[in-house]
Order: structure tokens, then C-alpha cells, then sequence
């Protein structure tokens, strides 16, 4: 089995020579990496929030907990996080952006957690279709401010090759995690948690 690994913060403009040679090799195991995306830095850029940190990320009981160590792809092709935990994975990328963004606090003032709720990826004949949803929760002060679930989806058109359906699979699900934490970031209500 071959590991290659995804560019992250674009869209689908092409395959790479490398993922296409490891899964000519019959499976491919892809590992998402967790980078800041500048679009969600920008974001709080912009309109600084509070420096805030980062509390414990779980995946909920059931369908997502079955999921939160990897997903499968056509057979022996597998996505996996790189905590080995989908709900790690979450957790590390909302640190990335914050820190990118100077925004990363250790002082516990203000923590963000989540439960990862539901996360899919199906990379059929003609249509992909993927899916990451988390419950995010802000305490300020030890008070929580705010609860919401949040879900970031994709659909796209699923070649039959799977040479092509599956590197365009895995890098679609793996841009769901900056998606995800640009709508925390969007969110009307977390603004307002989170205000300075």
C-alpha cells in the first residue's frame, strides 16, 4: 500500500503524477494534512475575535465514531487523519487557523470544543458526495456561550476511472475540514461568542 499525501486550501484543478502512480499500485492510503488556510487567517484578520483556545474534540457515539478513524474509498483506498482521530484532525486544523492568525490562546479564557457529528465520503460512478458535520461549543469564563451544529458538504463529478475518482475524492473531503471552520469563523452567533 502507498502513502501519498493531499495539497490542501485549493480546488480540484488537477490530478498529481503521484497519486495517479500509487493507485496503479492497486490501493493508495492518503493521510490529511492539517496547514492554515489563508482564506479563514483573512477571516480573522479582519475582524479580530478574542484569543481563544482549543478544548477536547470527540467524535459523537455511533456513525460518526465508526468513521472517525477512516474512510474508505472504492475498496482498499483509504483516507485517514492524521491523529489518528477525524475528530483530532478537526480540533488541530481550528488550532492552525488560529495560530496562523496570531489568535491562539493558552490562557483558557475562552475554549473552543466540538463533537464531530457525522462524516462521509462516497466517491460513486458520477457523483462524489461528502460530508463533515461537528457540534461546536464556546465557554468564555467557564459559562458556555455558545452550541451549534455546523456542516460543511461537497458534490462533484465522479469520474468511473478510479484513478481519477479517487485522488479527486480524497482532496475534496480533506478541503471540507477549512470549509468547516470558515463557517465557525462565519457563524453570526460565534462572532458574538468570541467578540473582544
Amino acid at each position: 500500500m502507498t502513502s501519498v499525501f493531499l495539497a490542501t486550501g485549493r480546488r480540484v484543478a488537477g490530478l498529481s503524477l503521484i497519486a495517479v502512480a500509487a493507485l496503479a499500485t492497486g490501493c493508495a492510503s492518503v493521510t490529511v494534512p492539517v496547514t492554515a488556510s489563508a482564506p479563514n487567517v483573512e477571516r480573522l484578520k479582519s475582524s479580530p475575535p478574542a484569543p481563544m483556545g482549543v478544548g477536547e474534540f470527540k467524535a459523537a457515539p455511533g456513525k460518526a465514531a465508526d468513521a472517525d478513524k477512516g474512510l474508505s474509498v472504492r475498496g482498499g483506498n483509504t483516507i485517514a487523519p492524521q491523529g489518528g482521530s477525524f475528530a483530532v484532525q478537526l480540533r488541530d486544523q481550528l488550532a492552525a487557523e488560529l495560530k496562523g492568525a496570531g489568535l491562539l490562546s493558552t490562557d483558557g479564557r475562552i475554549v473552543v470544543s466540538g463533537t464531530i457529528t457525522d462524516n462521509n465520503l462516497d466517491a460513486g460512478i458520477g457523483k462524489g458526495i461528502g460530508r463533515l458535520a461537528a457540534r461546536f461549543q464556546v465557554k468564555r469564563d467557564g459559562a458556555q456561550v455558545f452550541d451549534k451544529e455546523l456542516v460543511a458538504a461537497a458534490e462533484w463529478e465522479s469520474s468511473f476511472m478510479g484513478a481519477v475518482a479517487i485522488p479527486a475524492a480524497f482532496n475534496q473531503y480533506g478541503a471540507l475540514y477549512q470549509k468547516l471552520i470558515g463557517q465557525l469563523f462565519d457563524d453570526a452567533d460565534f462572532k458574538a461568542a468570541v467578540k473582544r
